[in-house]
């Protein structure tokens, strides 16, 4: 009997909507992940609009939202799209989520500062910025999904990649355009009202974005499911309360997702973090730079993604899990000696050691940036840490200050814990001006000279590194949808890649600072994406079932 005489949709053809599938899912996604990078870029300018005027408490209170918009919140957000997802189809619930996205950016571009109304301005911005995160949480699902069902036998690995260009394009897109603004209009402009340019404008590219995915249908798997009423009418609870199902999303987690994120935020933001932050290089240059190397890798997460139809979406993913946590030390190593050969010269040279009572010192974690570490073991690991100075760690006795050795100089630190905070903050910039004057005597460089960045090498490192990027973010979206039934695909495949991403990857940076400036080795924060890398090798190995064959219309 045929499809139509059983009252089915009809198998799904290969034609030339395929294309506008793909452009339509692609661009949108683009389009969301360019409204959420706006806030990360220009986070200096919107702190000094909407949160200066507030009091300590009140803005750390801020401070945390926002940062749990960023990433906490994104696998709520998977949560909640995808089981409408699961219940509505795909098409509606990104639509739902794109609009959501962008009428939020656009609120934020129109709001009021903290002068004008006060502290309504912060709290209408968290609100945005939690929508936001919430927004971006269900569309990651909904395309890759959609994009999936419409995609032919043996041709989804490469349909899908096209999304997975859309976070490196997004990102993009936000500097060009703020980079465009700022010349256009001019430096003091931009801070006083240019700013909002950039946000007014993403109303323009939703309507763009609604406009072609308006003209899209639902997939054909999703169609199918319904007419042949096989849709489940609790997925949450068919997705996380059967075991069977919960073991395919843990599975999903730790044997791809985890190690995909944590390569994936090494490759994009760490290297550019470590370039900037610890090796000091110019930041114009240090961005200029990543952003060479980006359009080089770009095309290979299309590569990969083709094939993994070929051999398979595992081994390619782990093997490229497996190639970043055996080559991250050598290559930011070799990052040091080309971008700043003066501070790897330094290090060999003068030495550095802090000497301090081992109760003295916390693990600073600190994922929001607004934590004070006033001992003064504290006070002196975290300024070397952010001055990029690898150092070693001796115990001292119990109550004694902590001082810094640098060759033959000691620089005494200070206990600030019990100084107010005007006066700490006074002290500790004495206290910095000092370290500073010790470091630059013993050789060590305030920051890169930008005639000594071996430019071409940088390139070579970093594009290695986004290499490895493409390696295990090209076929993920495939792998994922092929790991689950289509009635619950949306809600299951969507929060083991939140997680992932949001938590063990948004994470990282502040992760391996704390570990930094606990083992003195600026180096050692690599530990926690090769933990994490190697975990999901070996999860992945012994429990991920390959699925380039699988039937996903089942």
């Amino acid at each position: 009997m045929s499809d139509v005489a059983a009252g089915r949709p009809p198998e799904h053809r290969v034609d030339r909507n395929d294309r506008m599938v793909i452009l339509a899912s692609s661009v949108g996604t683009v389009i969301e992940w360019y409204d959420f990078y706006l806030y990360g870029s220009l986070a200096a300018i919107i702190t000094a609009q909407f949160f200066s005027g507030v009091n300590e408490t009140t803005g750390f209170i801020f401070a945390l939202m926002a940062f749990a918009a960023g990433f906490a919140v994104r696998p709520f957000g998977a949560i909640v799209f995808g089981r409408l997802g699961d219940l509505w189809g795909r098409k509606n619930t990104f639509l739902v989520t794109m609009v959501l996205m962008g009428v939020s950016t656009f609120v934020v571009g129109l709001l009021p500062p903290y002068a004008a109304i006060g502290v309504a301005a912060p709290i209408i911005l968290v609100l945005m910025r939690l929508i936001q995160g919430l927004a971006l949480g269900g569309e990651y699902g909904g395309a890759a999904t959609y994009v999936a069902e419409h995609a032919p036998p043996g041709k989804r690995g490469f349909y899908t990649s096209f999304i997975q260009i859309t976070a490196t394009a997004g990102l993009m897109l936000s500097l060009v355009v703020i980079l465009g603004v700022r010349l256009a209009v001019g430096e003091e402009a931009f801070a006083d009202w240019g700013w909002r340019i950039p946000f007014l404008v993403s109303i323009l590219l939703l309507g763009v974005s609604l406009w072609i995915r308006l003209k899209l249908s639902e997939s054909p798997a999703f169609q199918r499911m319904k007419a042949e009423g096989k849709g489940s009418a609790t997925p949450l609870k068919d997705s996380f309360g059967a075991w069977p199902n919960l073991k395919l999303v843990l599975i999903a987690l730790l044997g791809l997702a985890a190690g995909q994120a944590v390569v994936w935020y090494t490759g994009q933001f760490y290297a550019l973090f470590f370039l900037e932050r610890v090796l000091k290089v110019d930041a114009a240059l240090a961005n200029t730079l990543v952003a060479i190397a980006l359009l080089l890798a770009t095309p290979f997460f299309v590569l990969f993604g083709w094939l993994s139809d070929k051999v398979g979406r595992k081994p390619i993913i782990l093997l490229g899990c497996l190639l970043a946590a055996a080559t991250y030390f050598p290559l930011f190593n070799g990052l040091t000696q080309a971008a700043n050969p003066r501070l790897a010269a330094a290090v060999a040279a003068a030495p550095v050691s802090v000497v301090a009572d081992p109760r003295d010192c916390s693990l600073q974690f600190d994922p929001i940036g607004r934590a004070v570490f006033d001992s003064s073991c504290d006070i002196a690991k975290s300024a070397l840490a952010r001055a990029g100075v690898t150092y070693d760690n001796v115990a001292a006795p119990a109550g004694t200050t902590a001082r810094v050795l640098i060759g033959g100089q000691v620089v005494e630190s200070f206990d600030g814990q019990s100084l107010p905070r005007d006066q700490f903050a006074a002290a500790k910039a004495e206290w910095d001006a000092r370290l500073a004057v010790a470091l630059t005597e013993a050789g060590y460089p305030a920051k890169a000279d930008s005639a000594m960045v071996n430019r071409p090498l940088v390139v070579a490192i970093l594009f290695v590194l986004v290499f490895y990027v493409t390696m295990v973010y090209g076929p993920i979206a495939a792998a994922l949808v092929e790991m689950f039934p289509t009635r619950i695909r949306y809600t299951s495949m969507s929060l083991p890649y939140h997680i992932g991403n949001g938590w063990f990857g948004g994470f990282l940076p502040t992760t391996a600072f704390a570990i930094v400036a606990a083992t003195g080795d600026v180096y050692a924060g690599l530990w926690y994406p090769i933990g994490i890398a190697l975990l999901t090798v070996v999860v992945g190995v012994l429990f991920v079932r390959e699925g380039k064959d699988a039937d996903i219309h089942a």
